[in-house]
């Protein structure tokens, strides 16, 4: 048998033109995953109030980050997410592709080519650390659609708490903090609150107290929140931190509803006031550079943070090609 490897990402629009943003965010939001309505609903919103007034904006962000406007190589996540398949593939003996949720290189393609070239089983690894129905559901739910009837299908479990990638992390926040930091942020892609109970699976835990994350539940199988808290604990003591040094955050909500707390962008206000001067901030769900990290901490997060009296920020870049990472998924899919 053929053995293949499937990175799968989340997406990025083909440029940063408003035309290939509203294709490309029309895709993304009308996934029931996302925007977890019934059709109709789904339609109404993202018809009604989103795409007559987001893809400009949205494109504004992406054209701060991107690298050329008619090359999708322009896209920091595509050309992160590719370069670490390259180098992967370099590494394991067996065939490795990359594909990205929403737009391309579209899932449908990868298992396409890759079954032409004899593939017969394949192991997909989300690049998702974390568990969410948005992120990794949604993308193993994709390649089944896709998958030739006689081809295996292995799926990379979560990996937010493995040793090997919470020591990457570790070392890479600490070869990139400035030598006088006051603080680190771990500020996490956020999710709406009602996403978190609907995943659990036992209908009464998740979000039904404020210590839900610290008591035992088989829950925490599919919890974002947990597990997004369980890789901070890790984290920070891999790295020796008080827990006064560090704080947890969520970014990116969208809408009126509530989303997890606390919101990075009033995070990153509040902090200054607490004596905080010079942060650093690292974003745990991401394991390549993106709008999210780029745009929104990267250019965003700093002037909302001087704005309230910070001195510096200093992003801390998502793992992309980092040797240990690329040895650690290496010994993973080998």
């Amino acid at each position: 048998m053929s053995r293949a490897v499937l990175l799968v990402n989340l997406g990025t629009p083909r440029s940063p033109s408003v035309r290939d943003v509203r294709r490309y965010l029309n895709e993304f939001l009308m996934d029931p995953h996302v925007l977890n309505l019934p059709w109709p609903a789904r339609r109404l919103i993202v018809s009604g109030f989103i795409l007559p007034f987001r893809p400009r904006r949205s494109a504004a962000a992406y054209a701060s980050i991107w690298g050329g406007e008619d090359s999708a190589a322009g896209s920091p996540l595509l050309r992160h997410t590719e370069a670490l398949g390259a180098a992967l593939d370099e590494r394991i003996d067996a065939s490795c592709a990359a594909a990205m949720r929403y737009g391309e290189p579209s899932i449908a393609g990868a298992v396409q080519r890759l079954a032409t070239g004899g593939c017969t089983e394949l192991l997909l690894v989300p690049l998702f650390p974390q568990h969410a129905d948005s992120t990794r559901t949604t993308a193993i739910e994709a390649v089944r659609r896709h998958l030739p009837a006689h081809m295996k299908l292995e799926v990379l479990p979560p990996f937010y708490d493995r040793d090997d990638y919470i020591g990457c992390q570790a070392d890479l926040i600490e070869r990139h903090l400035p030598p006088d930091w006051d603080h680190l942020l771990l500020s996490y892609h956020g999710l709406p609150e009602r996403h978190i109970t609907q995943a659990d699976p036992t209908g009464a835990h998740c979000l039904a107290s404020p210590d839900c994350c610290e008591r035992a539940s088989t829950a925490h199988a599919t919890c974002y929140r947990y597990q997004c808290y369980a890789t901070a604990k890790a984290l920070t003591a891999r790295m020796g931190l008080d827990a006064d040094r560090a704080t947890v955050s969520f970014q990116s909500r969208l809408g009126r509803l509530p989303w997890l707390r606390p919101y990075t962008d009033q995070v990153l206000a509040e902090l200054p006031g607490r004596g905080i001067r010079r942060l650093a901030v690292y974003c745990p769900s991401f394991v390549a550079d993106n709008l999210e990290t780029l745009e929104e901490i990267g250019i965003q997060g700093r002037q909302i943070f001087e704005q309230a009296g910070g001195e510096s920020l200093t992003l801390i870049p998502c793992l992309n090609t980092s040797p240990d990472w690329v040895e650690a998924l290496a010994r993973w899919v080998g």
